[in-house]
């Protein structure tokens, strides 16, 4: 068949928003006066469908009436204007073409098409060579996509070159030293001259012959600094602490470790490492009875230690797991893949310990993205274009994935030039019992889970181990992962299946070193078949089966008696899951590939990670002229001494400044089970302390909440290493004993990144300094470091990352007992309560520990209302903070001298009470001051200036506006302006079918995330949720599971579609996944007769709502053709995802779903969309309203309908947020009325249950 193309465009002007901020960002970054437009318009070439088939998916696949323009075969000609177009590199993943060949197999039910894709831009403009040029390599980011042609294939069959066998390298055992270290660099090793002359060795005297390629490449990939930290495990022979005036508590630290390896060891001779100063606390404290929870195995997948949940009243035991991973040179040099794939790998870790990951936070660091383009360096990225891709593909996998993201920031630092920082942090968890791990025995299976391999990703692990140059960005495309997460929130869904998880003897995911890694580790003989490994394409050898890290795979131990019903569980959750090897008795690493040994290793010497290197250590003093914690900060300091010039200047640090911006494009409420949102109050401006959820109970409630917090100043350690790694300890812990957790039961988990060390002495003195620092924190706070992740090639040509070290800390606690950090009430006491410090700068860690203790206790007596530690900014900062969030204003009543305002007073806490707290009497010994009351009146007083609040609002919110607009501009004509006209005509009957408790279908599409919350709210609600997960990996599966859908909508009262990224919102549009299949013959008519005759009701919430409108239920009440005068959701006007809460008011009563509540009530309720933008034309709007099918609308502080953001969050016509079909039984919405619950999103005012649940189980009971 003849490949067919297709362009589509958003219709100019309401729909193509993508292509006006790109126009802006352009004009912005390019500082362009004559770009009058730029039009973005996706291509898309088919092949392998009839012309009836790509007739009858034209309109329901590739393009949606309402919202695009269609040109067949060739564009029209532009005019003034230059063109080019984008596509994927040959082998990458590309969702938009993978997601349009499922959406046409869910319509015609046969075998899926080729699909391939490419975004054309069009410059509408004079744009000079010049500037053309580099408007695409701006655009065209050459690791993962290239300039395509804009000739038409005659085909979009590729021509597989077959590969040769693997080579044997037959000279290999016989090169010179010199020979050899000419074969390293020629194939682009990372193992060091010492390790391959090692290799040979072994081959050639152990195992006595010639070592293929692969063998190589799979001994590189083990021994890699990624797989085997190798530089942490580096022996340091000496160790050299210079004098200075802050050198003793490190002299003092060393001696300390010194005295604990000799308890801990007990004559025991260990080489000092890094990585023995990073373990030796946590066995220490262990040791001391202090790490009696720590769960312990040989099994290692992510910091677990057990915890007791409360279920419905009932203890249970359960596993916390948590952990941090980093994708820093991923990230640098693909922005959108490398931060998606360092969630993706970091959700692996617990999910492989089968636990349910269901929140993350990100830390990250950059240098300034307000730079002008022009002076990047050559060889780099922009850092603006690094930041805001890192940010999309990190918030667009976990917004796919239905994961919780509590915390986002972004530390800004003129060394992270050299390479970005990107950390992902989750924390998972899973009943006890659920989990089983044991020992695999000859005979076992491992079973490869998940996604298939391709080229992506092969060398990640040798290559995130290498320092970096500016050839990097065009040599190491390959190196970058593809994430889909799609696909591991299925293996969250197999894995949450306690009869699944049973099965498990153990488990590995796919990160860094593919099969070689993943399936390597599992036990200590293997032979795997890599023939077996499914592929994404034809082509690959043997070596790229062997190393690719292709994205979302599993390995599992199974005995042989499960495989078959672990095989049928897992194609129940559309998974692809397939017999990739066996467990052997010899202890050897074996893999073969068309039937040959290309890989036979002795355990015995991959096991040796190569040779030990060895170095020695010089430690430099801190500087004793300039010490960190005593200087103002650089930026207040320039401005004078006017302390109202000081306070704006000091809010308008970029580590300062808010960043809700970045944060609102991460979903923070997913799970329904956040306990603060990421920003609280009214106006939802005050940034958390930590994230707080509660555990992902999956039937009943729970009280019990995880709690996770960081710390970090790069300019505290690169002052000093050491003191920046104690107060990174102590900051995080202060921010946990904020939100009322009790610092005693806290576990810290950290994050190294430093400079490529070499063999420099100094440079190895930092993370040495750090790590005892880290070490000394431990001791004094009683808190041990139980996990941590190490990256140690932060450097650039000659630039280098400052010292860093990111402390993790988390706990457990009661939600009730949650505390957020804004100030709630006018009129109440702000105490504060310091920590002292003594002559080297250290804080006095009695007096620490003792406040944190009392305000544990005070939190729990619930006598403190809000709670923040102070930190980077100083008091001011944190004053400033905790007033924006309600607008309450602060007067000073206590001296505080001037400069003491801006300084960083890490483990310093400020704390809300009562007007009647007894300061005195509640806080003795700890050196509490009453600083100040909270006022009604927007202001802070102080004793020589007043700061007007707008002015601080402004401070605060403006630094990072450009890069991270939360507003963005409008005129809004007179017309078009929003109504509220309630609709009261309406009368409740119940159904004509009564029954006491509904059914309820809910369909999961790949994509869907939403279902766990929506089923937990209906069962609270009193009905019968059916999970249906829809199946659509063969024509088979999509036909089968046709009829299913239908068999269980005859079985039920009520159908649900939950939000979520059908098809991860691919092909461009949200909810044509759902809408595609339910336009099958047999759904369609199920769906009439659930509404026909079995009086049954509909509900569609955010991606669910979408396809509502695609189908045409709503607002027609019935499938039919779409045209384009039909309403819709489009991009939200903001051009990205927006999470957050809005008010939300019922405007009619037409609808049972509303029986609950009445006309005129408003409610606060969680939205999280990139495309919830409604939009219909005047006439259309006006009917909807006389008929009363305008449900809900967003509402401003008045309750009034607005445009205005934050308040209408996507620019939504005549602000609506929900509408009915015209009887009113079916409803969309895309406000998340399913994520409620008690203790959730605390820190956020207003009624949040709008009863939608209890209103439909009671249609069917009246």
């Amino acid at each position: 068949m003849a490949v067919k193309r297709i362009f589509v465009e958003k219709r100019q002007g309401f729909f193509d928003i993508p292509a006006q901020r790109l126009c802006d960002d352009l004009v912005e970054t390019f500082r362009l006066t004559d770009l009058r437009a730029v039009r973005i318009i996706t291509r898309y070439d088919i092949e392998g469908l009839s012309d009836e088939e790509f007739a009858q998916v034209r309109n329901i696949v590739f393009a949606d009436p309402p919202v695009d323009t269609v040109y067949e075969d060739a564009l029209p000609f532009f005019s003034d204007a230059r063109m080019f177009a984008i596509e994927p590199l040959p082998g990458q993943f590309d969702p938009t073409a993978a997601a349009a060949a499922e959406c046409v197999q869910l319509v015609t039910q046969g075998e899926r098409p080729d699909v391939r894709t490419a975004r054309v831009i069009v410059l509408i403009g004079k744009i000079d060579d010049r500037v053309y040029e580099q408007i695409k390599a701006y655009l065209i980011n050459t690791v993962e996509s290239r300039e395509a042609s804009l000739a038409t294939p005659a085909t979009l069959e590729s021509r597989i070159v077959q590969p040769m066998d693997v080579e044997v390298l037959a000279q290999f055992n016989q090169l010179s030293r010199g020979q050899l270290e000419q074969f390293r660099r020629e194939h682009g090793f990372a193992m060091s001259e010492a390790d391959l002359e090692f290799v040979q060795q072994y081959f050639r005297d152990t195992e006595r012959r010639a070592p293929t390629i692969t063998e190589l490449r799979v001994i590189d990939t083990y021994w890699s600094d990624h797989c085997r930290h190798t530089t942490f495990t580096t022996a340091i022979d000496a160790v050299n602490i210079e004098n200075g005036f802050f050198s003793l508590p490190i002299i003092e630290t060393y001696q300390q470790y010194t005295d604990d390896r000799r308890a801990v060891y007990a004559g025991d001779k260990r080489d000092m490492t890094l990585m023995d100063i990073a373990v030796i606390g946590m066995k220490v404290l262990r040791a001391e009875g202090k790490l009696k929870d720590l769960d312990e195995s040989e099994e290692i997948n992510a910091c677990s230690i057990r915890v007791t949940v409360d279920v419905d009243g009932k203890d249970e035991d359960w596993l916390l797991m948590f952990k941090n991973e980093t994708h820093n040179h991923p990230t640098e040099i693909e922005p959108f893949g490398g931060a998606a794939t360092c969630l993706g790998g970091a959700i692996r870790d617990p999910l492989s310990g089968r636990s349910y990951v269901y929140q993350a936070m990100r830390v990250t660091g950059a240098s300034d993205p307000r730079v002008p383009i022009e002076e990047t360096l050559a060889g780099k990225l922009p850092q603006k274009k690094i930041t805001l891709g890192a940010a999309e593909g990190y918030s667009s996998y976990g917004n796919q994935i239905g994961l919780a993201t509590g915390q986002v920031r972004e530390i800004y630092h003129k060394g992270y030039l050299a390479k970005r920082m990107e950390i992902g942090a989750v924390i998972g968890a899973v009943p006890a019992a659920q989990v089983v791990r044991e020992c695999p025995q000859p005979g076992d299976v491992i079973i490869l889970l998940g996604g298939r391999t391709g080229r992506d990703g092969i060398g990640g692990a040798t290559g995130s181990s290498k320092q970096h140059t500016s050839d990097s960005l065009t040599t190491s495309g390959a190196e970058v992962q593809k994430g889909n997460p799609p696909t591991e929130r299925k293996i969250q869904r197999l894995f949450r299946n306690p009869e699944v998880s049973r099965m498990i003897k153990r488990c590995n995911d796919f990160g860094a070193g593919g099969v070689a890694v993943a399936i390597g580790e599992l036990a200590d003989g293997l032979t795997i078949d890599l023939d077996a490994v499914p592929k994404k394409y034809e082509g690959l050898d043997g070596t790229e089966l062997a190393i690719s890290e292709s994205q979302e795979r599993m390995a599992v131990v199974l005995a042989p008696k499960n495989v078959a019903a672990f095989l049928r569980h897992a194609d129940a959750e559309n998974l692809e899951a397939t017999e990739v090897a066996i467990v052997t008795a010899e202890p050897r690493l074996v893999m073969k590939w068309r039937g040959k040994e290309i890989v036979r290793l002795a355990r015995s010497f991959l096991a040796t990670n190569g040779v030990r290197q060895h170095v020695r250590v010089i430690v430099e003093p801190p500087n004793e002229k300039n010490p960190y914690l005593q200087q103002l900060p650089p930026l207040v300091k320039k401005v004078g001494r006017a302390l109202e010039d000081m306070w704006i200047e000091n809010l308008r640090d970029l580590n300062v400044c808010s960043q809700k911006g970045l944060g609102e494009r991460f979903d923070a409420t997913v799970g329904a089970a956040s306990v603060l949102m990421p920003f609280g109050g009214k106006n939802q401006l005050t940034p958390s302390e930590a994230m707080v959820a509660k555990l992902p109970v999956r039937h009943g409630e729970t009280n019990t909440a995880s709690a996770m917090a960081f710390g970090f100043n790069p300019d505290l350690s690169t002052w000093s290493p050491f003191h920046g790694a104690v107060y990174a300890i102590v900051e995080a812990v202060a921010k946990i004993v904020a939100v009322g957790g009790e610092a005693a039961k806290v576990r810290l988990t950290l994050q190294e990144y430093f400079e490529h060390l070499g063999t420099d002495p100094k440079k190895w003195g930092k993370p040495f300094a750090a790590l005892l620092g880290a070490l000394r924190a431990q001791h004094e706070m009683g808190i041990p470091a139980i996990g941590g992740k190490d990256s140690m090639s932060g450097s650039f040509e000659n630039l280098n990352v400052p010292p860093t070290l990111v402390a993790f800390a988390v706990a457990t606690m009661r939600a009730n007992e949650v505390l957020s950090p804004e100030f709630k009430y006018p009129g109440n006491k702000v105490v504060m309560i310091p920590v002292p410090r003594d002559v080297q700068d250290l804080p006095v860690f009695p007096r620490l520990n003792k406040n944190f203790e009392r305000i544990h206790q005070l939190i729990t007596e619930n006598k403190v209302f809000s709670a923040m530690s102070v930190g980077r900014g100083g008091i001011a900062a944190a004053i400033s903070k905790m007033c924006l969030g309600n607008n309450l204003g602060f007067k000073f009543t206590s001296f505080i001298p001037q400069d003491d305002l801006f300084k960083p007073l890490y483990g310093t806490m400020l704390l809300e009470v009562a007007s009647a707290f007894d300061t005195a009497a509640n806080l003795a010994g700890t050196g509490a001051v009453e600083i100040g009351k909270t006022r009604d009146v927007p202001s802070i007083i102080t004793e020589i200036d007043t700061i007007v609040l707008s002015d601080v609002h402004e401070a605060f919110t403006e630094p990072l506006e450009k890069i991270f607009p939360t507003t963005v501009p409008q005129i809004v004509r007179q017309i078009d302006r929003p109504t509220y006209a309630p609709y009261t005509q309406g009368k409740f009957v119940g159904s004509s079918v009564k029954i006491a408790k509904p059914r309820v279908c809910i369909p999961v599409f790949p994509g869907t995330n939403c279902e766990y919350d929506s089923a937990r709210a209906w069962e609270r609600a009193g009905a019968i949720p059916e999970i249906f997960v829809v199946q659509n990996l063969t024509p088979k599966a999509v036909e089968e599971t046709v009829t299913a859908l239908a068999a269980a909508l005859r079985r039920s009262q009520i159908l649900m579609l939950p939000g979520g990224f059908s098809g991860g919102d691919e092909p461009d549009g949200t909810g044509k996944f759902i809408a595609a299949m339910f336009r099958a013959p047999v759904l369609a008519e199920a769906v009439q007769r659930l509404l026909r005759d079995q009086d049954g009701l509909i509900l569609g919430i955010c991606n669910g709502f979408q396809a509502l409108l695609k189908l045409g239920l709503l607002p027609y009440g019935k499938i039919t053709d779409l045209n384009e005068s039909s309403p819709t959701l489009t991009y939200n006007n903001i051009g990205r995802h927006v999470s957050q809460t809005v008010r939300v008011r019922i405007a009619s009563n037409l609808s049972p779903w509303l029986a609950g509540v009445s006309v005129g009530d408003t409610h606060t309720i969680a939205v999280s969309h990139g495309e919830g933008r409604f939009y219909a034309d005047a006439k259309t709007v006006a009917n909807l309203r006389i008929r009363g099918q305008i449900a809900t609308q967003y509402v401003n502080e008045k309750g009034m309908p607005t445009l205005d953001q934050p308040y209408n969050p996507n620019g939504s016509v005549n602000a609506i947020e929900g509408i009915t079909s015209p009887d009113g039984r079916i409803y969309g919405r895309m406000a998340h009325a399913e994520r409620i619950g008690e203790n959730i999103s605390k820190n956020v005012p207003g009624e949040m249950n709008q009863m939608i649940f209890e209103s439909g189980v009671s249609y069917f009971m009246r």
